[in-house]
């Protein structure tokens, strides 16, 4: 049965799904979808850090797409998204 975010540990939680709403209300829909396609917390974990490698590699059309037509900065994307990596590795 697929998992919800509320069912992540407010350390999993912190790390993924707060940190991508400081930086946009898109990014952290993309994480609450993902959600829906995992079965534990462990598994939304190593889904979100293979979400994020691929975000990475996304082009100026990928990343328009993701924010609506409201697309931030690609180097800010980059941080965030590096960040979020940094998150799930203390985990």
């Amino acid at each position: 049965m697929p998992i919800d975010t509320d069912d992540l540990s407010q350390k999993t939680f912190r790390a993924i799904m707060v940190e991508a709403e400081k930086f946009n209300h898109d990014l952290t829909l993309q994480f609450g979808l993902l959600s829906y396609e995992c079965e534990d917390e462990k598994d939304f974990i190593v889904k979100s850090k293979q979400l994020i490698h691929e975000m990475l590699k996304f082009n100026h059309a990928e990343i328009d797409e993701m924010f609506l037509g409201d697309p931030p900065a690609k180097k800010d994307f980059h941080q965030v998204l590096r960040k979020m990596l940094g998150n799930i590795e203390k985990l």
